[in-house]
């Protein structure tokens, strides 16, 4: 069964440059960071500082035009990072990417390469459906802080992604919630590729089939399905 996906009028009138693509994969084969995976990390990481040509990340048009989103929505973009700056900002420190597990790895080589956001999330522990939504700022979303579970609430007008037990990304794609985070248990996955324009549909299409073609050479015999390109 397709998980439903829908994306908010609101977060619509917000960025209407917005498009993803979702890929739904089941029978995966997750495990612990390996050799391969460290590998192609690094050469993300390779791949990233050819593509910026010497510049910083925040300087990229694709990441200029999710800063504007982000300050659009209230949020402070050097404060609270999209993933895919958050990620490329680290792949050029001297620590370089962390190393997850298989599946992060995965998607997370896929976001630095192309200078897109991507997540993963284990399709068994989302319930029902996945929306992009506006907060009104009661929504629940259960984090970890100091050791121990805690439930925060996004500020309302915040974008974020939920399902109907709560929010499973605040700030948009700043920051996953632990309980739908792919572990080495996971057997089920949805990975959503985020773009706005200027980014050409094409190149989100592009890092989506990279994506699909890594997690099937990975996990021989799973099931994958790719959505093209969508707002919606």
């Amino acid at each position: 069964m397709t998980l439903s996906l829908t994306v908010s009028d609101e977060v619509r009138a917000l960025a209407p440059g917005f498009t993803h693509v979702a890929i739904e994969a089941h029978g995966l084969v997750n495990g612990p960071s390996m050799e391969e995976s460290s590998a192609l990390l690094d050469d993300a990481a390779r791949r990233l500082t050819a593509r910026l040509d010497g510049r910083a990340p925040h300087e990229d048009p694709h990441m200029v035009a999710w800063r504007e989103v982000y300050t659009a929505f209230g949020s402070k973009p050097s404060r609270t990072r999209n993933s895919a700056e958050a990620l490329a900002k680290r792949a050029l420190s001297e620590a370089g990417l962390p190393r997850i597990n298989l599946l992060v790895d995965l998607y997370n080589a896929i976001s630095v390469a192309h200078l897109i956001p991507v997540g993963g999330e284990d399709l068994d522990r989302i319930q029902s459906g996945m929306h992009l939504v506006r907060a009104t700022g009661q929504e629940d979303f259960v984090t970890v802080a100091g050791g121990e579970e805690t439930v925060e609430h996004p500020d309302a007008g915040e974008v974020v992604w939920r399902d109907e037990v709560g929010v499973t990304c605040r700030r948009w794609n700043w920051r996953q919630g632990p309980r739908t985070r792919l572990t080495e248990e996971s057997v089920s996955a949805l990975f959503l590729l985020e773009s706005l324009a200027p980014m050409p549909v094409a190149e989100v299409e592009a890092a989506g089939a990279e994506l699909a073609e890594l997690l099937g050479k990975f996990s021989p015999g799973a099931r994958i399905d790719v959505r093209a390109a969508s707002g919606v």
